[in-house]
């Protein structure tokens, strides 16, 4: 009896269209609160009409919006709910502000895991965290098939523990 997990990258967030923002969210509320882009929702949708996305027993979502909303496709032709746990979440940035994280931010996490700034996480606290979740999963749907949609930076972390994983740049999708 196998267990299949899926990690699956939330579709394309709404960056392009965006204009003055007047908020007064820290960027962790804020970064929570981001939706998909009206093309990451049309990809969504179509996307997990394929093949090899029929027969998922369960799917799990990282509790941002972008991760959600691309969950529920998944669910919807699976017919199954979407659940939502924290632990599958983006990493915590550390900082109120964007203009606040260092230029080199992403680079030092990829090159060095105990690396993080202010009250952020580091690559090894989000694996730790990555690890814990999967496990309970693994434990509670064991022969079942498993999706979990969250996000590029997490899922890489994670996938450290079991390979290598190399520092590219910057992500930068195009609406």
């Amino acid at each position: 009896m196998y267990t299949t997990v899926y990690l699956i990258r939330h579709s394309i967030p709404f960056k392009e269209h965006r204009g003055i923002e007047l908020i007064n969210d820290d960027i962790l509320s804020w970064n929570m609160k981001s939706p998909l882009s009206i093309k990451g929702e049309e990809l969504a949708k179509e996307y997990f009409k394929k093949e090899e996305f029929k027969n998922i027993d369960v799917v799990w979502s990282s509790a941002y919006v972008r991760a959600m909303s691309t969950a529920k496709y998944l669910a919807y032709y699976n017919n199954v709910k979407v659940n939502v746990n924290s632990i599958f979440n983006e990493r915590i940035h550390g900082v109120n502000d964007w203009s606040e994280l260092p230029t080199d931010f992403e680079k030092r996490q990829f090159e060095d895991e105990d690396y993080k700034v202010g009250n952020g996480e580091s690559r090894k606290e989000v694996q730790t965290r990555m690890l814990e979740g999967l496990n309970k999963l693994l434990e509670e749907y064991r022969g079942k098939n498993i999706a979990i949609v969250g996000h590029a930076s997490s899922f890489a972390f994670f996938l450290s523990n079991y390979c290598e994983i190399n520092y590219t740049g910057l992500y930068y999708y195009k609406n």
